[in-house]
C-alpha cells in the first residue's frame, strides 16, 4: 500500500496488531484535532447509558427534501445544516439546502473511476470546516481506492467550487465489489474510514493490507497516537465490507457490515481487535475457545438487511438497509441492546443507502434505487426527513 511516500506503514501493524411505526410525509416508493486515543475504544463491559431508550420506537416521515438524485452515496452535514451529497457514478458533489431542497453543484472529484460498487463513495467535512473549508472524499480510481481533500469555495460559480484534490491516503485495494467507502470524523476529530476486502477474503486478515479494515488517521492522513500499532492507520481488522460508521452518546464507535450468505452485522468497534472475516460471521465468533474474534452485537439475514449507513439518535443506532429495503432501529443500553431490532418503512421507498443524524431526534434518509441494483420510480433517488424516537 501507499500513503504519499510511505510504503511500509502497515508492516508494523502485522507485529503489533497480533500482541441498519411509519406515517405520512413523502410519496411512497412506486407511487406516481486532537491526537489523544479515541474514546470509542470502550470495552464491552462499559457502563450503561444514563438514559435508556424504550424497547419500541417510532419513525415518521415529515418531508421529502429533494428528489431526482442519481446514485447518491456519501452525505455530509455542513455547519449550517445543509447537506453535501456525492454521486457514486458521476463523481459529482452537490449541496442541498436543508430548508427548501435547492441543489447547487460544487463540481466533480477528479480521478473517480466508477464501476461495480466503486466510484465516489463517502464524503465528510473537516472538523475545522469554518476555518479551512475542506471536504474529504473516499473514491475509486483506475488503480485503487483513496482518500483526498478539496477546498470548497462557495463564492465561486456553481460547478467550479471544488479545489484540486490533495491525496491523503492511497493504495487501498479496489474491486468490482466490497470497496467499503464510508468515512467520518470521530469525537476525537480524527478521520475514520471503513474499507472492504474487494472480494479477496484473505485481505481482511492480512495485517499488511488496508483492505477489510477500519482505518484511523489525522486530517493529513497520518497515523494517530493511540492507534494499536505505531506508524499505522489500521484501527482494527477482519471485516468483509464496512458500510456504516457512527458514535453513540458515550463516544463508542459502531460499524455496520455486509455478511456473505449467513449474517450481516452491527459491531461495537474496539481498537486492535479481529472481527473474524472470513473465518466466521455473526454473533458466535467468540464461542470457539481461543478464537480471539469479536462477536457482533446484532445480526440479520442478508435478505432483510444488507446494511449500509448508520446513525445514532435517541439512544438507538439506526441502520439503512439495501436489499432489505427498511430502516432498522437498535435501542441500546450502553453496549447492549435493550430489545430486538425494530424495522420501519419496509419496502416503502426501496433500497436505503445512507442515514445521517440531524439533531433533536431528526434523521436524513437517502434512498438508493438508481445504483443499478434497485428499481427506480418517479422521483428517485430522494432524501427524506424523519422524526424518530
Amino acid at each position: 500500500m501507499e500513503r504519499r511516500t510511505h510504503t511500509a506503514v502497515l508492516a508494523a501493524a502485522s507485529l503489533l496488531l497480533a500482541a441498519g411505526c411509519s406515517s405520512g410525509g413523502a410519496a411512497p416508493h412506486g407511487a406516481g484535532t486532537s491526537s489523544a486515543p479515541a474514546k470509542s475504544a470502550a470495552s464491552p463491559g462499559a457502563s450503561p447509558s444514563s438514559t435508556v431508550p424504550p424497547a419500541k420506537g417510532s419513525v415518521k416521515v415529515t418531508a421529502t427534501l429533494v428528489t431526482g438524485l442519481k446514485s447518491p452515496w456519501g452525505v455530509a452535514v455542513l455547519p449550517g445544516g445543509d447537506l453535501l451529497v456525492g454521486s457514486r457514478d458521476t463523481g459529482k458533489i452537490v449541496r442541498v439546502s436543508a430548508k427548501n431542497g435547492k441543489i447547487t453543484e460544487l463540481g466533480s472529484v477528479p480521478g473517480v473511476d466508477p464501476g461495480g460498487e466503486g466510484g465516489l463513495l463517502g464524503i465528510a467535512v473537516s472538523p475545522s470546516f469554518g476555518a479551512d473549508h475542506q471536504v474529504y472524499a473516499y473514491f475509486t480510481t483506475a488503480s485503487d481506492n483513496r482518500i483526498a481533500r478539496m477546498v470548497y469555495d462557495e463564492k465561486r460559480p456553481p460547478g467550479n467550487q471544488l479545489g484540486a484534490p490533495d491525496t491523503l491516503f492511497k493504495g487501498i485495494p479496489k474491486g468490482e465489489i466490497h470497496n467499503g467507502g464510508r468515512i467520518a470524523f470521530g469525537p476525537d476529530k480524527m478521520l475514520y474510514a471503513g474499507t472492504g476486502e474487494t472480494g479477496d477474503s484473505g485481505l481482511a486478515q492480512d495485517k499488511k493490507s488496508p483492505a477489510g479494515k477500519i482505518l484511523r488517521m489525522t486530517t493529513d492522513g497520518e497515523p494517530v497516537h493511540g492507534n494499536p500499532a505505531a506508524d499505522s492507520v489500521v484501527y482494527d481488522y477482519g471485516h468483509r465490507n464496512v458500510q456504516g460508521l457512527a458514535w453513540d452518546a458515550d463516544d463508542r464507535l459502531w460499524a455496520s457490515e455486509f455478511g456473505q450468505d449467513t449474517w450481516d452485522e452491527l459491531n461495537l468497534i474496539e481498537p486492535g481487535r479481529n472481527y473474524g472475516w472470513p473465518e466466521t460471521e455473526g454473533k458466535a465468533k467468540g464461542a470457539a475457545a481461543g478464537s480471539g474474534f469479536v462477536d457482533s452485537v446484532e445480526e440479520w439475514r442478508p435478505a432483510v438487511a444488507s446494511p449500509s449507513g448508520i446513525a445514532y439518535a435517541k439512544g438507538s443506532i439506526w441502520m439503512a438497509s439495501l436489499r432489505g429495503e427498511r430502516l432498522w432501529r437498535i435501542p441500546l443500553n450502553g453496549t447492549k441492546p435493550v430489545a430486538a431490532p425494530q424495522a420501519f418503512l419496509q419496502g416503502t421507498y426501496g433500497r436505503l443507502r445512507t442515514v445521517v443524524a440531524a439533531g433533536d431526534g431528526t434523521l436524513w434518509l437517502v434512498t438508493s434505487n438508481t445504483d443499478g441494483r434497485g428499481t427506480p420510480h418517479k422521483g428517485d433517488d430522494r432524501i427524506l426527513r424523519l422524526k424518530v424516537s
